[in-house]
């Protein structure tokens, strides 16, 4: 059984193409999209996200795109649940003619795609008196204090994390003082038995060409309604799902703290930093193909073949 089904992961820095190469992938495979991007799930957050364009989504079928609210506490481990359910529902259906055969995994969260593929270990329930210290750190002394820390107790987690989301640091702060172990052993030491296999393809290119696809990126974002996306959301600013780049920056500016050019400015440096983060993370997983990002799908849709002749 575990033989006979293909999970394809397509991973790497954002703004690389994987919204693409996922959509040529499904086509040639006559399959589906799986999004593992973290915040594409949300809803009320579209520009921001840089979620799959109407004309991209009606290409094939797409799941776990808007399909939350900003309301919402979703966690990677309800994201790893209700994907794994998805997962078997359309690898091993009650009509078996219709199972499929191959499914598409995409997305720049390295965390919630290396769920699905390996399993999550389980974590320290949270302790919300301690949880209260930290926020009350984080807010007496700004992020910076946490983060400080976080490079002391965890200085392999602090590589890769998303330092600049104050949830993300006070979690990984919590299970550390909690258990006595690090956030970052938790993630190296379980691997979940799966009812399939996985191949992650990754795409990638040298860093001035991905910085420079970044700050045009912005630039797009801001042409395309950014800002005006933002404000409507700033009265949710305390919300989890927006402690994200592109949104946290200008919520700056909203409050008279930035100048709108530097709130830009800073939004495309703190999304270069997370595409360091994030090459970071994937380049510690010896099971990552690489390609370069202008690749012709046919290539790497013939690598798939061959090394998985048997799906």
């Amino acid at each position: 059984m575990t033989g006979s089904r293909l999970l394809i992961c397509v991973v790497g820095p954002t703004g690389i193409g994987k919204t693409n190469l996922a959509i040529q992938l499904a086509k040639a495979f006559s399959t589906e999209v799986i999004s593992s991007d973290s915040r594409q799930f949300y809803r009320e957050m579209r520009i921001g996200t840089a979620v799959p364009s109407p004309e991209e989504l009606a290409m094939v079928p797409h799941h776990f795109i808007h399909s939350h609210s900003i309301e919402e506490n979703y966690s990677v481990g309800d994201f790893e649940r209700d994907v794994i359910k998805l997962i078997h529902e359309k690898f091993y259906p009650e009509n078996a003619e219709a199972a499929f055969k191959k499914l598409i995994l995409a997305g720049g969260s390295g965390l919630y795609t290396d769920a699905v593929v390996k399993g999550l270990d389980h974590l320290p329930t949270s302790d919300p008196a301690f949880r209260q210290k930290l926020s009350e750190k984080l807010e007496n002394e700004g992020i910076s204090s946490l983060q400080t820390i976080l490079k002391k107790v965890d200085p392999e987690y602090y590589a890769v994390a998303d330092i600049q989301n104050p949830h993300r640091v006070i979690r990984a702060l919590e299970v550390y003082f909690l258990s006595g172990k690090p956030f970052s052993s938790y993630r190296n030491n379980f691997v979940q038995e799966r009812k399939f296999k996985h191949c992650y393809i990754g795409l990638t290119a040298e860093r001035e060409i991905i910085y420079d696809r970044i700050n045009k990126r912005v630039d797009q974002m801001m042409a395309s309604g950014l800002l005006e996306e933002a404000e409507k959301l700033y009265p949710f600013k305390h919300y989890s799902a927006l402690q994200t780049v592109g949104y946290r920056e200008l919520f700056e500016y909203f409050d008279g703290k930035w100048s709108l050019d530097f709130a830009v400015s800073e939004i495309k440096k703190n999304t270069r930093r997370f595409a360091k983060r994030q090459l970071t993370w994937y380049r510690k997983n010896p099971e990552v193909n690489w390609f370069d990002y202008q690749t012709d799908a046919k290539e790497i849709i013939t690598f798939i073949l061959n090394r998985y002749s048997g799906i």
